[in-house]
């Protein structure tokens, strides 16, 4: 037997607020992202409750509306108090919110395949079928998101 939209969505909705934070670097945007995918999947449950991996059709939908709003986004504020995946020190608070607001400054693809990987403990496979794309693409968006990360940080520190 399968679950009802409710309770699924019940389970579903702080995991994916926490994960559209992270992507889209405004908690009110993650908010309509969120709520967006939840009515779209609410109007198709009969098909998706039967899928092996409902959730993770939901993250997809939720990657796929955050991605669609390219045109759509104003310019948002920096991304700043998104709690970690696990616990924090205070020492650390400045050197993490100085990554995010990195993170956040990627293009939206290589933000969402670090997101995936590093927020998300996705692995290649999972990030390539949420984004829709080939796994050498995703390491692809890593690598040069990364890179990126790396020189931004060397910058930082030089200063």
């Amino acid at each position: 037997m399968t679950d009802s939209f409710e309770d699924f969505a019940t389970r579903q909705v702080t995991p994916l607020l926490r994960y559209a934070t992270v992507l889209t670097g405004d908690p009110h945007l993650a908010q309509d992202v969120v709520q967006e995918s939840l009515l779209r999947a609410q109007q198709r449950w009969a098909r998706i409750a039967t899928l092996d991996a409902p959730a993770a059709y939901l993250k997809r939908m939720v990657t796929n509306e955050y991605l669609g709003w390219r045109r759509r986004l104003r310019p948002h504020l920096p991304l700043t108090g998104v709690d970690p995946p696990g616990p924090d020190s205070t020492d650390h608070y400045d050197e993490r919110e100085a990554m995010l607001q990195r993170i956040d400054k990627l293009p939206r693809k290589q933000k969402a395949a670090v997101v995936l990987r590093y927020y998300e403990g996705c692995d290649d496979a999972e990030i390539a079928a949420i984004l829709g794309c080939a796994q050498v693409t995703v390491r692809s968006h890593i690598s040069r998101a990364l890179a990126v990360l790396r020189a931004d940080e060397r910058v930082r520190q030089s200063l």
